[in-house]
């Protein structure tokens, strides 16, 4: 069934997906409620959402939450109130998307707020049946809370962020910090948002250092930067959420939410997909990123 749903997901087959999570929920034995790690509880077993108070717990990455927040506009239509348990760093963000009436930070145990109806933010658009006119993303869903710092990313060449590294989950995203220094084309001022990079690791890629753990500050980079180079982590999420444009590099087995093949995203129209061909060849997808980076600047330059 795994697999069916994930072959349905992938190929934007909704209604069919739809239908293998509704057989997986009635057939399979769940654990008590809430017990467990928390990325691998489902805590909605079916129950009726339309005129509940709704309880939206964030329980897997970063970049889960705010591919999911585009849904709480249409989960506030039908329910009497939403409240979100959202990561820390996302609070900012979160508070002030469309659909939440009130935003909490996630910790263990129990939330202090009363509600008739909890779900996991990955399950929100089973609960609602979405279809592709819903999930397909029209404009920019995320607004950003006033800047508290300002960084200068000057105006020397066509300004690229890079992203690099990945969380433990999965690591065949991750791409050698060697590799990108192929991205250093002519024309091109390259910009580390990679966190905690090393003094080596941007020596060898020729970028300058403007990386922030705060991901609001971080937002307000994207919006300055011409374009963002990242791997598939939570970068790239913030960036199709902001309408920012982003290229995104994937290995050959890449996630549910990216197409296997194509190059655009049904989720983020502002991303450009970059696939490796063959599993482990990040060489290849690099050179192919290469060479799109030195069209765009030629055409750039035309331009001026």
């Amino acid at each position: 069934m795994a697999n069916g749903w994930l072959e349905a997901m992938r190929a934007g087959d909704f209604a069919r997906a739809w239908a293998i999570s509704d057989r997986d929920l009635a057939v399979s034995p769940h654990p008590p409620k809430h017990a467990g790690p928390r990325h691998l509880q489902r805590i909605w077993r079916g129950e009726a959402i339309a005129g509940k108070h709704v309880l939206v717990r964030c329980y897997h990455g970063l970049g889960d939450t705010i591919q999911f927040l585009r849904f709480m506009p249409l989960l506030r239509s039908v329910a009497r109130s939403v409240t979100v348990w959202c990561q820390a760093e996302l609070l900012r963000l979160v508070e002030r998307t469309a659909g939440v009436d009130r935003a909490l930070v996630i910790h263990d145990g129990t939330p202090n707020v009363e509600f008739d109806v909890d779900i996991e933010i990955m399950e929100v658009p089973h609960a609602l049946k979405v279809g592709r006119e819903q999930i397909e993303m029209r404009a920019p869903y995320l607004s950003l809370p006033p800047r508290t710092m300002s960084v200068s990313i000057g105006r020397e060449g066509l300004a690229v962020g890079l992203v690099w590294e990945v969380g433990q989950w999965d690591k065949r995203r991750a791409i050698p910090a060697a590799l990108l220094r192929r991205l250093a084309v002519p024309g091109v001022a390259l910009h580390a948002l990679q966190k905690d990079a090393g003094t080596e690791d941007l020596t060898h890629i020729g970028a300058r250092d403007i990386s922030t753990s705060e991901i609001a500050t971080l937002g307000h980079l994207l919006t300055q930067l011409d374009l963002v180079i990242c791997v598939d982590t939570m970068v790239a999420h913030l960036a199709g959420a902001l309408g920012r444009e982003a290229w995104v590099l994937l290995h050959a087995d890449c996630d549910w939410r990216w197409p296997s093949s194509v190059c655009r995203s049904l989720w983020y129209p502002s991303l450009r997909l970059f696939h490796q061909r063959t599993a482990g060849d990040w060489g290849a997808v690099i050179a192919e990123a290469s060479n799109a980076l030195r069209r765009r600047v030629k055409s750039r330059q035309s331009a001026q």
